[in-house]
């Protein structure tokens, strides 16, 4: 359903959060918000260990109070291994539209040393706005660093947040 019908009906806003890091490791490509960025290294995980759309769909779920990706792609089924992180965030969305409800906006944060996330931050934005089925302009990527403080600053693994709000029907 789209926002204004949902807004028209006096629909119920809900927020989510996610969080989600995995390691750096030689030999893996590279996936954030569903693009190969060209790195040394990779993120190593069950799947494609995409840690913005992880959390991005933990977010999702959380909004709508649907537990977390584990609980939808169990990393103990050998189905999800180095699956593309994209079908998490299709399905997370389409859990979403099967509610009647519409993903009004989305802010991901990606915190790391290396890569540098600006060059590649459209490129992340489209992908997401075109996962999620919604315009570029409800898609916000961007990153930030730890001033080298911790795992991330040593450059050992990548972490990201999401937050995301939904406009779900109103049910009493």
């Amino acid at each position: 359903m789209d926002i204004k019908t949902l807004l028209a009906r006096g629909a119920l806003p809900r927020a989510g959060t996610g969080y989600d890091v995995h390691v750096l490791a030689e030999g893996r490509k590279l996936m954030l918000c569903g693009i190969e960025v060209p790195h040394e290294k990779g993120l190593a995980g069950h799947s494609d260990a995409d840690v913005a759309l992880h959390a991005l769909c933990d977010a999702i779920y959380g909004a709508m109070a649907e537990g977390d990706i584990g609980r939808h792609f169990p990393p103990s089924e050998a189905t999800w291994k180095d699956a593309d992180s994209a079908r998490f965030l299709r399905h997370a969305a389409g859990l979403v539209a099967e509610k009647g409800g519409a993903i009004a906006n989305v802010d991901i944060t990606i915190i790391c040393e290396r890569p540098k996330i600006t060059p590649h931050a459209l490129a992340m934005r489209s992908r997401v706005a075109e996962l999620a089925g919604i315009p570029l302009d409800r898609v916000s990527v961007k990153a930030t660093t730890s001033e080298r403080l911790g795992f991330t600053g040593r450059g050992e693994g990548i972490a990201a947040q999401a937050a995301v709000m939904l406009l779900m029907p109103f049910v009493a």
